[in-house]
């Protein structure tokens, strides 16, 4: 039977979405379905069912399934994964709880510190040493390893994790305490620090191969029943995994280092803006993605997004850095927010209503869904107000009990403050879009960008009805809401090529680098990063030197292309480096030399050609209905038009306010702005912008939460 099909799943803390994309003429279909928290393979198996009712043998004629799962996340945060043990260097057992000595808050009296995941009397000190140009100072105490061996054996330890010092540089020691403790050992998984992270920082090293080691057995369990449920339903191809840094890797791949994947749901949301940007011809885009949980915004120039190497885990508060375990891999650089559909609204001991960023998730989920939840959400809020349609979401197969939602909005928000339910409605909406805005503007700000140069790209199941506010509090003049924007992250990873990076330690000043070292080391990784692609396609591979000024800690990750044998090469690379520097912090040090702290590779297949079906209409929608909705405080509710997404021809244009309604989200635009359907099946919305004038005495400074309080 010939393949024509590539599968995209994504699943996220509430729901899980499905696109489907038949290559031979571009028709895309999406699923989306609430997702089993304790059991994700059964949110997927649920919804291919679902879709094959629509495509028989959906899955022998399926040549590609690409999947995004929050499955590590969840272990890290339920501290569900295997009882762990830690062998370090002899002095060092500790250093998960020494971290890097300093306070994330230092006015917090009462400080709270991630636990770590091993225990002290899982942490085991070796008798060995490796200096930092990989010498040997100390040989490897086999005999101190073997009994590090016998008390794992004691705690029926089912995962080790081996990080010694400067390994980065010699990972001979780790390698033979492997051989060790899988002799002693048989059937226990091992994390080797060196393979997991080859870079310095031993407390980022050390944590990212706990991490590694804690998750393996649990995320092989869950890929490899994955990968049977697949096969039983007549799936023949091989598994793809998005990884955290927006490309993808074989099953096999993704089982050897699980930490990889720690944030492989975002990373699909940000690949599928950073297409539709390239196809729109935007060079700086913000992109706005917004679930059940969490709404998730990252800056994209000139078709890429940033990638950060500081990413944390399971943070003592959530969105305050420096709380949480560090996982050093290489992840989108994105600002994460405790707001989506199902952000939980309370009234704090002031008397203002306060949202999120607890979320009510998908069990018991927002009262409007009728599944034991009591608790006032946005989706609740956004019900009250007009904007969703209870008898048309999911495309009718669920229905939302808008009853259900204004007693949740009544009784535990509008009573207590005094005001009416409506008003109360309208007070979460309007605070969850501030929240998201005041933290989008120092987002923004950090990485040297001014809303009114970004398009705003928008998706999600809740990103659509939020954005137009969302984007007018920043400023962004230009709002778009791609094709199939309630399931985007799951056609993002349709879209995103096979790829894998891999780095090495340098840490020596620029000019003295030997540059045939720094070649020789290039083309190695290439053959490290190259053996974990799939065979069959020539890879594109990517060089970039990691470089700071002498004495920092975090450098800027600069281009490297071609060969290092030119003799301007370590001038390009200043060159370069400064004027990145300069465009990141305004200055450079001319006093300070520049050192090369790590070299690095990302290769790559070349990206896959999404071609999608574009509207056919010959002639523009007219409105489908009309309902009332909340427009503004002044106004209150008005009678707007609603249309349905697919019947809208290109060219179209519709002045707001308005609602466009499809099967997975809705759109909101307010008075004023003007939506026009683009040939690609974008809804492209310029959007009125009030701005602050000196004649009307500057912006309103009153506290957002402050207008929606007690009486």
């Amino acid at each position: 039977m010939t393949t024509s099909y590539r599968l995209g799943i994504d699943i996220g803390g509430t729901f899980s979405d499905f696109a489907v994309v038949d290559d031979a003429d571009g028709t895309i279909r999406v699923e989306k379905t609430l997702t089993s928290a304790h059991a994700p393979e059964e949110s997927v198996m649920r919804g291919i069912g679902n879709l094959a009712g629509a495509v028989p043998d959906l899955l022998a004629r399926t040549g590609e399934v690409i999947h995004a799962t929050t499955l590590v996340t969840n272990v890290i945060l339920e501290r569900k994964g295997a009882k762990t043990g830690l062998i370090a260097t002899e002095g060092f057992r500790d250093i998960l709880e020494l971290a890097r000595e300093v306070r994330y808050d230092i006015y917090d009296m009462f400080i709270r510190l991630p636990e770590p995941m091993v225990p002290r009397r899982r942490r085991i000190g070796v008798p060995e040493r490796v200096l930092a140009d990989g010498s040997v100072l100390v040989p490897l105490d086999e005999t101190t390893v073997r009994r590090a061996a016998a008390v794992f054996r004691d705690e029926d330890v089912a995962a080790v994790a081996v990080s010694f010092l400067h390994s980065y540089r010699n990972g001979a020691h780790e390698r033979r305490a492997a051989e060790i403790l899988r002799e002693e050992l048989p059937g226990v998984t091992v994390s080797l620090s060196h393979e997991v992270h080859p870079e310095p920082k031993e407390y980022e090293r050390t944590s990212t191969t706990v991490i590694d080691a804690y998750v393996k057995a649990v995320a092989e369990g869950y890929l490899e029943r994955l990968a049977e449920g697949l096969a039983k339903r007549g799936y023949r191809e091989r598994l793809f995994i998005m990884l955290s840094n927006g490309g993808t890797a074989t099953v096999e791949t993704a089982k050897r280092v699980p930490v990889q994947i720690v944030e492989s749901g975002p990373a699909a949301g940000v690949e599928a803006a950073a297409y539709f940007g390239r196809l729109l011809g935007l060079d700086n885009l913000l992109s706005f993605d917004m679930g059940g949980t969490t709404a998730k915004l990252c800056i994209i120039e000139n078709g890429r997004a940033a990638r950060t190497r500081t990413y944390e885990v399971d943070r003592v508060h959530r969105f305050k850095a420096g709380s949480g375990l560090p996982a050093a891999v290489p992840v989108y650089d994105l600002l994460e927010i405790g707001a989506g559909g199902g952000s939980i609204a309370r009234v704090d001991d002031l008397g203002l209503i306060q949202v999120g960023p607890d979320s009510a998730g998908s069990a018991p989920g927002p009262a409007c869904y009728d599944l034991g939840g009591t608790a006032p959400t946005v989706t609740d809020a956004d019900l009250v107000l007009g904007y969703l349609n209870p008898d048309y979401f999911l495309g009718g197969r669920m229905r939302l009990d808008r009853g259900a939602a204004e007693r949740a909005v009544a009784g535990h928000l509008a009573v207590e403050t005094g005001l009416t339910t409506l008003e109360a409605a309208a007070g979460v909406h309007e605070i969850v879009n501030e929240n998201m805005a005041s933290a989008a503007q120092v987002y923004v700000a950090e990485k040297g960008k001014a809303p009114p140069e970004l398009s705003m790209v928008a998706f999600g199941g809740a990103g659509p009805v939020h954005a137009a506010g969302l984007a007018r509090k920043l400023g962004c003049p230009r709002l778009v809401i791609p094709p199939h924007s309630g399931v985007m992250s799951s056609l993002g990873l349709l879209a995103a090529p096979v790829a894998f990076e891999r780095s090495r330690a340098v840490r020596r000043i620029l000019k003295a680098v030997d540059l045939e070292s720094v070649e020789s080391g290039f083309r190695e990784i290439e053959s490290e990063a190259g053996e974990l692609m799939p065979d069959g396609v020539a890879p594109i591979v990517r060089r970039s030197v990691d470089l700071r000024y002498s004495g920092q800690d975090y450098p800027l990750e600069i281009e490297a292309a071609g060969p290092c044998d030119a003799p301007s090469t370590k001038l390009d690379w200043e060159t370069r480096f400064e004027a990145a520097y300069h465009g990141l912090y305004g200055k450079v040090d001319d006093d300070n030399p520049v050192e090369l702290a790590s070299i690095r590779v990302h290769v790559s297949q070349p990206p896959p050609a999404l071609e999608i079906a574009r509207p056919a209409a010959e002639s523009d929608a007219p409105p489908k209905a009309s309902r009332e909705i909340h427009v503004s405080a002044g106004s209150g509710m008005e009678r707007v038009a609603v249309y349905e997404r697919t019947a809208l021809r290109i060219g179209q244009e519709i002045v707001g306010p308005a609602v466009i309604e499809e099967r997975e989200s809705t759109t909101v635009i307010g008075p004023g702005d003007r939506l026009k359907v683009d040939p690609l099946g974008c809804l492209v919305v310029d959007l009125v912008i009030q701005r602050p004038t000196a004649a009307a005495g500057g912006a309103d400074e009153t506290p957002v939460s402050a207008t929606f309080g007690r009486k």
